[in-house]
């Protein structure tokens, strides 16, 4: 079956460049050369990275359908309110195809892992925003609507987004436009200094989440007495916040493969628990969202200032634009280097400088 579909062999944590490493998986690596074609197939082979692309992959169909039905069964263009859920469904559709692609294509060269994981992080900084333009809309709590922290909540959102993008790709590249020669990518922020560079990478996902939940924090958890918007969509925001902290401390901590090196490296390694994790917190924030927007519709439509393309769509665009023109600093430097480079990169990372093959 492997002939039949051409399928790579997979290699030990001592056969592939440091750069392709990861925290505790000894093998199941696919070749740091890999083509297109050979990324594809290796999702019918079970490696360390399978999983990871499955677990995003075809939760993508799922949040796209419902994206689909919100324009098709709600009417969204016509009715501005639904905008900003519109806007939700749109960067959970994207984050998650996003990472599959990344894990999907990383081993085509160290430049292509590099790339692929910037447009990664772009996509989550792009689902935080989603989530702000979705709080602002629906979960901020009575007593706060129309304040002045309501008013600046998603260009705050905005900003953070983008701090988002440039502080995760620089925990990868470092600073853009330096000139790489063979052996500089062990100068490399993730390299040079790993656990500085995780640190960093952690604060940057977690820092927008953090931001974005403010609202929802005191709502939950602080608010007591009139204006504090009790509703049955309470319960499902409490399951999405304790999901999304068991993500963030599976991302942190590589448990449990730190604590038996090699045990979990096909399945059930922290990557694989951590896609899981973030899926069902985005299913509950969905449904949740979902269940403010239809309970509080009247009152906010009421009280609150209307949604705008601006508020909306707008930001949302501005977002992508701006993330997108990161990665596009970023990419440059890597995309101006030779083939021979690359591969003078790849063999300097390699134990002995001897050949993965």
């Amino acid at each position: 079956m492997l002939s039949l579909l051409r399928l790579q062999r997979v290699f030990t944590i001592n056969q592939v460049p440091k750069v392709f490493h990861e925290d505790s998986i000894i093998s199941g690596y696919r070749h740091p050369c890999s083509s297109a074609t050979d990324c594809v197939l290796s999702l019918f082979q079970l490696t360390n990275e399978t999983l990871n692309i499955w677990t995003h992959f075809l939760p993508t169909w799922y949040f796209l359908w419902k994206l689909v039905s919100v324009v098709l069964m709600q009417a969204a263009w016509q009715d501005s309110f639904t905008w900003p859920l519109l806007v939700f469904l749109l960067s959970c559709c994207i984050y998650p195809l996003a990472s599959s692609c990344a894990h999907t294509f990383s081993t085509m060269s160290v430049r292509a892992r590099h790339i692929c994981f910037f447009f990664d992080y772009g996509a989550l900084s792009f689902y935080s925003l989603g989530s702000a333009v979705s709080y602002s809309a629906y979960i901020f709590p009575d007593r706060w609507l129309n304040s002045f922290f309501h008013r600046c909540f998603v260009p705050v959102a905005v900003f953070n987004a983008i701090i988002c993008t440039g502080l995760a790709c620089y925990t990868r590249l470092g600073l853009p436009f330096l000139h790489y020669h063979h052996d500089s990518i062990k100068r490399f922020p993730e390299l040079k200094r790993p656990k500085f560079s995780k640190s960093l990478r952690v604060f940057a996902f977690a820092y927008p989440y953090l931001f974005d939940s403010i609202p929802l924090f005191f709502r939950v958890f602080l608010c007591v007495g009139e204006g504090c918007t009790e509703n049955d969509a309470n319960i499902l925001h409490y399951y999405h916040i304790a999901l999304a902290f068991l993500t963030g401390f599976l991302f942190a901590t590589h448990l449990p493969e730190r604590l038996a090196p090699g045990s979990f490296d096909y399945i059930g390694h922290s990557h694989q628990l951590f896609h899981v994790c973030s899926i069902l917190s985005t299913h509950l924030q969905m449904k949740a969202l979902e269940q403010d927007m239809e309970s509080r519709s009247l009152w906010l439509l009421q009280h609150a200032e209307p949604v705008t393309f601006t508020s909306s769509a707008g930001v949302a665009a501005l977002c992508v634009l701006l993330n997108l023109s990161i990665i596009a600093v970023y990419c440059l430097p890597l995309l101006s280097s030779s083939v021979c480079q690359d591969r003078n990169m790849e063999k300097a990372q390699r134990p002995g400088g001897q050949s993965a093959r």
